[in-house]
């Protein structure tokens, strides 16, 4: 039973006992059922009037923060130099540096509107919760009553978390991955509760109280219930080869396509090639079109004579029908059984490929790295990127004396498959936040050219037409892309020598990565290859989605820049927005791929706009009649209905956004 009377009275039952359908006596800061079953309490729904306070809970709560401010003041570290912005230094976005102390939030029942002008350490009423790093934790305050169990919601962090865990095994989520700025987001959101606590989400479900788990406890991650979450999105079969078996779905394809012998089965077979090279090859430029083309020849001339057919070939002809195979389905939302049967096949000759040498162990894990990039079912990712960046490096493909005297062939092939296992390292590192396996001051070799075709155009018409532009022109503009991610890691996320940076100094770190990027748009290929109208890089629309998610992650809470001022939450606001467009237009023509990194963006662009709309210091009401805010929501959420076709994770996050989409609506409406 609550130790105090209540202070005031809301307007309507708190959410808890509404879901529940309990009587509720409408105390605030906490009701009694909440109260006696030591769990949060909060009034979502009301009005923003919730109730009308007396003035000794008022003076109550005004004592409670000067004390606070006291106890932190006293705890805290030195006062910045006049000019320098609070917080520099300090990794925000490292999650081992957050310090939220669960009795203080609770204990503040109102907070300011926030102010995005002032340092995010000054800001008290966001430090305190889940998303800032606490400078200087103060030493909580004396409670008489027994700690609050607080009741585990649903969470942006989570969701992310669960996300980005499904790259690897591993907890770790380093400083790009975002994770503090999804805590950031989930404070800012205090905003839109009448009683200015927590904002939380519920599950969808009204029997059942909401559930998530906190990854930062050793005890919520040992707990079984927090696999079969995870179990729910993708499977559990991580292994570091992908050794799973070939005909877990329970469906394999017609004999004719198995022995790749049959003349009837040839038009399936060429088209998962030409998908193969005109979608997964103009990002990794890997194989050599000829080559594999002879291969297929010479296994329909002499299916069974092993002379003839070496390992690797057997293993490429697999793993590119498998990959193929499972980017058409990323984009078609069509079944995985045919990719997996594929590279259940290519499986059996692993381990007679990666006998064959250098070159062909790192073709071998290179093609497994692409396959697990659009199905979760084959192998670690984490693992393997990092294996087939160790194994280049040691070969020194990343040195340029290492091609002297090479034939120009033997060249650019190296540098294609050096420069695609760079891309993928960037995009997995990225997604998880977690230091590069390349790294820039390493390498010195030139990358690939992209006049030196070699057979990637045949089938796409003629190589020497002047007029055509050429297919490995899109990768290498995509090699662009990487480098500039990889910029904006080191000198936004990592930049050591950030504490010594004046603000006109970090200003223009962001203002030149973000001439880079406009450059790096205005440079797109042109026109774009026409060879397959479901493969998202050959339309304009993809690059423009790159171009504004890499923008968001410029200006969105930095560890560079923790301070947040009025254009940069306008610019945040219009990149996340244009972000979803691009994407929903892509979803429109029926190109767009529904895979785990493209759902990781979507969720992270979500969390930019509502961040940015949010955080405004304006009137939010007014604001959201202003920008179209809500309308990109909207457009989220059914990218989100269809991504949930094939990950659980989606339909989770597409709730959150919901929630967040109606109370905006409502704050629209009520606006004057």
């Amino acid at each position: 039973m609550s130790s105090y009377a209540p202070a005031a009275k809301a307007r309507v039952s708190c959410t808890r006992c509404h879901k529940r359908k309990k009587r509720c006596d409408k105390a605030i800061p906490s009701c009694h059922n909440c109260d006696a079953a030591r769990v949060r309490c909060s009034f979502l729904d009301d009005n923003l009037q919730t109730a009308a306070y007396s003035v000794a809970y008022v003076q109550n709560l005004e004592r409670r923060v000067r004390e606070m401010e006291r106890r932190t003041s006293d705890a805290s570290f030195a006062s910045p130099r006049e000019g320098e912005a609070v917080g520099i230094g300090v990794a925000l976005d490292d999650p081992s540096s957050l310090c939220p102390d669960a009795t203080m939030r609770d204990m503040i029942t109102a907070i300011p509107e926030p102010n995005i002008m002032a340092p995010l350490s000054h800001q008290p009423h966001l430090a305190q919760g889940p998303g800032i790093a606490d400078l200087a934790p103060a030493e909580p305050p004396h409670i008489t009553s027994p700690p609050i169990h607080q009741e585990s919601s649903p969470s942006f962090v989570g969701e992310l978390k669960t996300l980005s865990f499904e790259a690897a095994a591993e907890r770790h989520l380093g400083s790009f991955s975002g994770i503090s700025f999804a805590k950031l987001t989930q404070t800012v959101l205090r905003r839109l509760t009448p009683d200015k606590t927590d904002f939380v989400f519920n599950n969808g479900r009204e029997d059942l109280e909401p559930r998530m788990f906190d990854f930062n406890s050793s005890l919520d991650l040992c707990d079984p219930a927090l696999l079969e979450n995870l179990n729910a999105t993708f499977s559990n079969q991580r292994f570091l080869y992908g050794d799973v078996p070939p005909t877990d779905s329970g469906l394999e394809p017609s004999p004719p396509v198995a022995r790749l012998d049959v003349e009837s089965d040839q038009p399936r077979i060429d088209e998962l090639v030409n998908f193969y090279f005109a979608h997964s090859h103009t990002l990794y430029p890997m194989l050599h079109r000829g080559d594999l083309l002879k291969s297929l020849e010479q296994i329909r001339e002499k299916p069974y004579d092993p002379v003839v057919h070496s390992p690797l070939d057997l293993f490429r002809i697999w793993m590119v029908l498998a990959i193929g195979s499972t980017a058409y389905a990323s984009v078609s939302l069509t079944d995985e059984a045919e990719s997996r049967f594929y590279y259940g096949k290519a499986l059996s000759y692993l381990d007679e490929a990666m006998a064959c040498g250098e070159m062909a162990a790192l073709e071998v894990i290179a093609l497994q790295v692409s396959y697990s990039f659009f199905n979760q079912f084959g192998p670690n990712t984490w693992f393997l990127v990092g294996l087939a960046a160790r194994l280049a490096l040691g070969m020194g493909l990343h040195t340029a004396s290492t091609y002297v005297g090479m034939t120009a062939d033997m060249e650019q092939r190296r540098k294609r498959i050096f420069f695609s296992i760079y891309m993928m390292d960037r995009v997995i590192s990225n997604a998880l936040g977690r230091p590069f396996a390349l790294h820039e001051d390493d390498i010195d070799v030139e990358p690939f050219s992209v006049n030196h075709d070699d057979g990637y155009s045949s089938g796409f018409g003629r190589v020497d037409d002047v007029f055509r532009t050429s297919i490995l022109s899109i990768p290498r503009h995509i090699l662009a892309l990487r480098m500039i991610a990889s910029k904006i890691a080191r000198q936004v996320y990592s930049n050591r020598k950030a504490a010594s940076l004046s603000t006109e100094e970090r200003e223009e770190i962001l203002h030149s990565l973000h001439r880079e990027l406009i450059q790096w748009r205005r440079d797109m290929p042109f026109p774009l290859p026409d060879i397959n109208d479901r493969v998202p890089q050959l339309t304009s629309n993809w690059f423009d989605y790159n171009y504004y998610t890499h923008l968001a992650m410029i200006y969105r809470p930095s560890p560079l820049m923790p301070t947040m001022d009025n254009r940069r939450v306008e610019i945040l606001q219009d990149a996340a927005s244009m972000s979803l467009r691009q994407a929903f237009a892509m979803h429109s023509q029926r190109r767009f791929a529904y895979n785990w990194l493209n759902l990781l963006s979507i969720f992270t662009s979500a969390l930019s706009l509502i961040y940015a709309t949010t955080v405004q210091p304006k009137d939010l009401g007014k604001a959201l009649k202003e920008t179209r805010a809500i309308d990109d929501l909207d457009l989220a959420i059914e990218l989100f209905d269809t991504l949930g076709m094939k990950f659980s994770a989606a339909n989770n996050i597409r709730s959150m956004v919901a929630e967040v989409s109606r109370r905006y609506k409502d704050l629209r409406g009520s606006a004057g």
